[in-house]
């Protein structure tokens, strides 16, 4: 193997695909990329940190920084975010209106320290009067049994969590727990099972009243390397970051060419536009400046989630030696 060949593992998206295929190069290095569908591409390397280069849950990162053995180092890219209230379903027989009535309540969430449950618990307490501890959470594969935490989980004492046999969706769907949080749509409200709704009848609405609010677009992942890459050549950072940043703008850029339609969804650029209007020019801006506030809302959750151990500034989560040029 080359010094500068690198494995690069990421889920197939269109931020990352302008690489994939090699219209963007990250300058002097030869990488391979391996796509894999996002909690297989977690539980590969979280248990054979298989990739030089990977997608990375935020809130496992997190923990990472806190081991004995530290591998990874983070570089501002974010290529997964979500507003995540859209992500929240109930069984209609459940009475629950409202986040704060899922108190005491059986609330499932397939993996408890995803982004995506960090952010919701967070949200839910800060703006909607739901104490974090308040609901009996119960962990368990999304839509079959899980076998065990092959994405390995963190349970602070302070939570009610139950482990659950049967699929999460399945539990729903049968009224077996009242509520779900989720990072992906579960199948019986794609199926349009009766008995299962969002909980938010206009999700769109409340997670834009959330962003007037707050201006944050929540980060659900972020880019790792290895340490000892890092450690042994500090500019493969920089080259990873200037590619993956040329990579998303050649993507937002194609939305907004007129010569074809780059999606399926029929006015794909208008909808843009609309973003651009309430969310700004970048609205999916990568670097530590820009993400400062939504950093340090998460990393705030983490802590008083018991999640990370003490709290963290946002310059810990990058190498020193590269944050200048990442204050973009």
């Amino acid at each position: 193997m080359s010094e500068n060949a690198i494995k690069i593992g990421v889920s197939d998206c269109d931020r990352m695909r302008p690489l994939v295929d090699g219209t963007v190069k990250i300058e002097n290095v030869a990488a391979s990329f391996h796509l894999l569908p996002v909690q297989n591409l977690f539980n590969k390397q979280l248990t054979e940190h298989t990739f030089d280069c990977c997608e990375f849950p935020l809130a496992t990162f997190l923990r990472t920084l806190e081991a004995p053995d530290k591998r990874y180092v983070a570089i501002p890219i974010f290529p997964s975010r979500h507003f995540r209230l859209a992500c929240v379903f109930v069984n209609r027989r459940s009475g629950i209106k409202a986040p704060a009535d899922l108190a005491g309540r059986k609330v499932g969430v397939p993996v408890f320290d995803m982004a995506a449950a960090v952010w919701l618990r967070g949200m839910f307490e800060e703006y909607y009067s739901l104490d974090r501890t308040a609901p009996i959470y119960v962990t368990g594969g999304l839509e079959h049994a899980r076998v065990g935490d092959e994405h390995p989980q963190f349970y602070p004492d302070k939570f009610k969590v139950e482990r659950a046999t049967p699929s999460l969706a399945a539990m729903l769907e049968s009224g077996e727990i009242d509520a779900l949080l989720t990072a992906q749509v579960p199948a019986p409200f794609v199926k349009r099972a009766p008995q299962v709704r969002r909980l938010f009848v206009d999700p769109r609405a409340v997670e834009t009243e959330h962003f007037h609010r707050t201006g944050i677009f929540p980060i659900m992942h972020v880019m790792v390397l290895r340490e000892e890459l890092v450690k042994r050549h500090a500019w493969v950072a920089q080259s990873l970051y200037k590619a993956l940043l040329e990579a998303k703008q050649h993507c937002i850029d194609a939305i907004f060419r007129n010569d074809a339609i780059h999606s399926v969804i029929p006015w794909a650029a208008n909808h843009a536009e609309d973003i651009r209007r309430l969310m700004g020019q970048d609205f999916w801006p990568y670097g530590v400046e820009a993400n400062r506030k939504a950093l340090e809302t998460f990393l705030r959750y983490s802590v008083e989630q018991g999640i990370a151990s003490r709290p963290l500034g946002v310059d810990e989560l990058f190498p020193a030696t590269t944050l200048d040029t990442f204050k973009v």
